[in-house]
């Protein structure tokens, strides 16, 4: 069941050179704005499409309450539907969710603007996930609707994107049941940073790559097939760096799989419950705490967020499950903790709103910190 991504219209003329991104900050000028209590955190949005945004969304959060307030919009990004900051914090990327994909570069200066650097073509379509390597001289993007995954050079002193270094078509194994093709929907380096795997919801697989750092180009050491029709779309790696959960989305489970580091071969284990009863519903992403011994998991077409526990502090291949809980909001697309852990930020693509829970560190439980914030077509959520 191959899903349709391509979102806006073609997006023409990707330029190379920078340019000056275009901030709106409400009723408060841009040097008010940067006194505002609270840490920063970046929104996602599709441009073209009808109540979506106008670019990346800016806003702030209390750190105690959760609440947040909208300072601005960087405009001229188009369909930013995925954001990713480098490892030094002042540079922010962003896919450009379109036929002809690309991915943006939007310089973080502190007390002044957002400036968007340039984009570069991603050499496919409908880009809707991208990480930046560890060592943040390299850029990664998936290409959902052409399945395959794309890298691209960073300037390390501007942070702008040089020309696409290599582009990996996902051609093998086949798609699985009643997909089109391959869907890549992630890419994003292992825990040790010796690897960089691709989640493919077309071809129901994982690859495993290693990028030479010089060159910029992928090489596959090996893949994991999970069943056909699971539709695997997000991985995430337990803080030990040898297990990593799968969410997925097409036949409503969850897949703990054991990670070999040396080898980077990852090994599925058996599909578990997502606690939403019968039916698909859409699971998105796994979440895990920074100590290691809770997992939550976004449910789309169940509105709700999963609670796992950890079974012996992720040496085993199950998940304990707890609870589900009301998300807030109508089809949660994306989830992020804040940096202390403390809260969990849930973008509700349907319902154009932002829910925020507060993580009791005991128990791993999630409570309402107060109401939604209202936001047009919030996809990704960033809090820094």
């Amino acid at each position: 069941m191959a899903r349709r991504r391509f979102v806006g219209t073609v997006a023409a003329g990707l330029a190379a050179t920078a340019g000056a991104a275009v901030v709106t900050v409400g009723d408060a000028a841009p040097a008010q704005a940067r006194h505002r209590p609270g840490r920063p955190l970046f929104l996602g949005t599709y441009t073209s499409v009808p109540g979506g945004g106008t670019g990346i969304g800016l806003g702030r959060y209390d750190t105690g309450t959760g609440r947040i307030t909208a300072t601005g919009v960087v405009r001229g990004v188009p369909d930013p539907s995925y954001l990713a900051l480098a490892p030094d914090g002042r540079t922010l990327y962003a896919v450009d969710e379109r036929q002809r994909g690309g991915v943006t570069a939007i310089a973080l200066r502190p007390g002044r603007a957002p400036r968007v650097l340039g984009s570069r073509p991603t050499g496919g379509a409908g880009p809707c996930h991208l990480s930046v390597h560890p060592g943040g001289r390299w850029l990664l993007s998936a290409n959902y609707l052409s399945g395959s995954v794309a890298v691209h050079p960073i300037d390390p002193d501007s942070g702008a994107l040089g020309a696409r270094t290599d582009l990996v078509a996902h051609t093998a194994p086949p798609p699985g049941p009643g997909q089109d093709g391959p869907h890549a929907h992630q890419i994003a380096t292992s825990p040790d940073g010796r690897h960089v795997l691709a989640v493919d919801l077309g071809n129901d697989t994982v690859y495993t790559y290693r990028l030479d750092t010089s060159a910029g180009k992928l090489t596959q050491v090996s893949y994991a097939a999970l069943r056909p029709g699971a539709g695997p779309r997000h991985l995430t790696f337990h803080p030990s760096g040898v297990f990593a959960y799968l969410a997925n989305e097409v036949d409503n489970t969850v897949v703990v799989c054991g990670y070999d580091p040396r080898s980077g071969r990852l090994t599925p284990g058996a599909p578990q419950s997502t606690g939403t009863g019968a039916g698909t519903s859409y699971p998105a992403q796994v979440l895990v705490t920074g100590d290691g011994r809770f997992a939550y998991l976004a449910n789309r077409g169940d509105n709700s967020l999963t609670r796992y526990a950890v079974a012996a502090g992720g040496a085993r291949l199950r998940l304990r499950l707890l609870d589900t809980v009301p998300v807030g909001g109508d089809f949660p697309r994306q989830l992020a903790f804040s940096p202390d852990g403390r809260l969990l930020f849930a973008a509700n693509q349907k319902s154009a709103s932002v829910t925020v829970f507060s993580v009791d560190a005991r128990t791993g439980a999630l409570r309402r910190a107060g109401a939604p914030f209202t936001t047009p077509m919030p996809v990704c959520v960033l809090p820094l």
